[in-house]
């Protein structure tokens, strides 16, 4: 309808928005894009728990196969829960829960069934630990941080915990304990979540304050709060980078490499608080990607066995 209320067809020139066919909408539901963060991080785990012996291809492979459909669970059961809100956001209005091209049941299906055959593919296939590991994942996941984030803005917190769980799933899962090494993984992909995740939620702060999201951004027009944040847990990630060099798992390619990564961002994070512009709020963002990747390249490299 056009503002006087009557109907007009679209223009010629304007193209005639699709709807999602079923395999979009599946990988919508299941948040495939974000979750390859999740088997990167899990198949980084595994390669450098096997530095020094050979690799278990075969055990690689169920260990990924089980993380991921643990995984793509509980983000269906993630989407279930805000419903409600998604709905009323212009971002994720389109997704199949909220615009009703997708039953509820038909998605809890999918959320149970997938969630139980990753954490028992991972029980039978590769260890009982990493299946527990999973497990906890996704408990904390969908009944901790899912409605915390509807109260607490510590919910960035809680969130950082499932999603720095994988490289310890994929180390176990090549038969390392939980020693240093793998709590070491942990903390840098804890702390490297919080300024990535601030980011995104300063740069979408209109949309989830309106629906209510209780977040570190709530309020903070100019980004300095922000800012500041996501500086401080930069510093964090750089003194825990240092980790490797006094327990002697990795060599001084990471003891300069890893610190100097988290000085950028922390760099980039005090930009963003002098500046509080879109600009240096996705150029933070952006970097952040970019980290994740070459710091656990430079790991495998500078791991000792």
């Amino acid at each position: 309808m056009d503002e006087t209320g009557t109907n007009e067809p679209p223009a010629a020139d304007e193209p005639i928005p699709q709807t999602p066919g079923l395999r979009q909408d599946l990988a919508v539901l299941m948040k495939v894009n974000l979750n390859l963060f999740v088997l990167i991080t899990t198949f980084f785990g595994f390669i450098l728990a096997s530095r020094g012996g050979d690799i278990q291809w075969m055990k690689l492979v169920h260990t990924l196969l089980g993380t991921a459909a643990a995984a793509f669970g509980s983000a269906a059961f993630n989407q279930l829960m805000e419903v409600d809100l998604d709905a009323r956001m212009k971002r994720t209005a389109n997704r199949p829960l909220p615009s009703r091209r997708m039953d509820p049941l038909v998605a809890f299906g999918i959320g149970w069934v997938l969630s139980a055959i990753g954490i028992i593919h991972l029980a039978v296939q590769v260890g009982h630990l990493a299946a527990y590991l999973a497990a906890a994942t996704v408990a904390i996941y969908v009944f901790i941080y899912t409605p915390m984030k509807r109260f607490s803005s510590v919910n960035t917190l809680v969130g950082a915990i499932p999603g720095a769980v994988p490289p310890m799933i994929g180390w176990v899962g090549a038969g390392g304990h939980v020693g240093w090494e793998a709590w070491f993984l942990f903390g840098v992909l804890f702390f490297w979540q919080l300024p990535h995740f601030i980011a995104i939620s300063w740069l979408c702060r209109d949309e989830y304050e309106s629906v209510g999201y209780k977040m570190w951004s709530n309020g903070d027009l100019t980004g300095r709060k922000c800012g500041m944040l996501s500086a401080m847990f930069s510093l964090i990630l750089a003194v825990f980078s240092l980790m490797p060099a006094f327990l002697g798992f990795a060599n001084l390619l990471w003891t300069i490499t890893g610190p100097l990564l988290a000085f950028l961002m922390m760099a980039l994070s005090l930009k963003f608080a002098k500046d509080g512009d879109r600009t240096s709020a996705r150029r933070l963002f952006f970097f952040t990607l970019i980290y994740l990747p070459v710091a656990l390249l430079v790991l495998v490299i500078a791991w000792r066995n």
